[in-house]
């Protein structure tokens, strides 16, 4: 069978889109089918594709290269904010199944399978369209490899330790923000920081950082979910970690760094597992993280939220998304 997943990823607008196409890269070759990515990026998504089959090109001013690659394949996934609706149509004629991962109905798409694994796709309102299929909600979110099985998370009397996580980039400069109020507040408990690999940031980090600080320089998914695992707290941004969080079901305080994540963290919010304190820019938004870190020192309350978190992730998204297209 032959695969594509095309997305894109840099320092500049982060890795999200390749985190998740990297799961769905995995259930494939679980279920014997190496596809190939082709991924508009630069140098730091290298990192992330260690031993994939991949190539990193412009796709989108190389439109034409990308389509004679992928003409007549059996299934071509698309996750991108950037391509057009031509871009998609032309796709979907050329391919025997086209799959498009979408988080807020960024298009009328054309013939194919639509995948939003949000915590709030089955709210969208989405057109009933003959031959397009939709696989939506928390049923279908893409999970990388390491989070399909998870040990049960041991949620301590006492908070002892926090993770701050900011993807792989931290494009808004808030780990060490965050990293210097949790020093001044909270010295005694251990810190354990994620550094990407396109943190432009890390002297400002260092900096930061107390004598109980961990940083975490580059993590893969086993060492990411093994700090999760360790961590009573975690403070992060509204991206694709959160799903991971929920799935191990880290207590969490959730920050909205970009307009893409408004619709997660008040999701999550509505759900009861994340204490959303608002935007990143907002001048109360560190004294809201206080406020937030206090309530979820009460292990009931944390108790509660990993439990509610734990109900709507169960890591086997990547499989769901995978078998079904398989089966197209």
């Amino acid at each position: 069978m032959k695969v594509f997943i095309i997305t894109e990823g840099s320092r500049n607008i982060g890795f999200g889109h390749i985190t998740r196409c990297i799961s769905l890269y995995q259930a494939f070759k679980k279920r014997g089918i190496i596809p190939k990515f082709i991924i508009n990026g630069d140098d730091p998504v290298k990192d992330l594709l260690k031993g994939l089959n991949y190539q990193i090109f412009n796709w989108l001013d190389e439109k034409s290269r990308l389509f004679e690659k992928v003409k007549d394949a059996d299934i071509a996934i698309v996750d991108s904010y950037l391509a057009d609706i031509s871009f998609y149509n032309t796709l979907s004629d050329l391919v025997k199944l086209a799959v498009y991962i979408d988080d807020n109905k960024r298009l009328n798409y054309p013939k194919g399978v639509v995948v939003n694994g949000n915590i709030y796709a089955e709210g969208v309102n989405y057109p009933k369209k003959d031959g397009v299929k939709y696989l939506l909600g928390t049923k279908y979110i893409p999970l990388r490899k390491k989070f399909w099985e998870v040990s049960e998370k041991k949620i301590k009397e006492k908070v002892g330790s926090i993770m701050i996580t900011f993807g792989g980039d931290d494009m808004r400069n808030m780990t060490p923000k965050i990293l210097g109020f949790l020093r001044e507040n909270y010295p005694e408990l251990k810190k354990n920081v994620i550094v990407g690999n396109a943190f432009q940031n890390i002297d400002e980090i260092k900096k930061s950082a107390d004598k109980n600080t961990n940083l975490i320089y580059y993590p893969d998914a086993k060492k990411i979910k093994e700090i999760m695992l360790e961590s009573d707290i975690a403070i992060s941004a509204g991206g694709q970690t959160l799903y991971e969080l929920a799935r191990v079901g880290v207590p969490t305080v959730g920050i909205c760094v970009a307009e893409n994540q408004l619709r997660n963290v008040k999701g999550w919010e509505r759900i009861g597992f994340l204490e959303y304190v608002g935007w990143y820019n907002k001048n109360d938004v560190l004294e809201k993280i206080k406020d937030a870190v206090e309530y979820l020192k009460n292990v009931k309350t944390r108790e509660s939220k990993s439990k509610i978190a734990k109900k709507f992730i169960d890591g086997k998204g990547s499989l769901r998304i995978v078998d079904k297209v398989i089966r197209e």
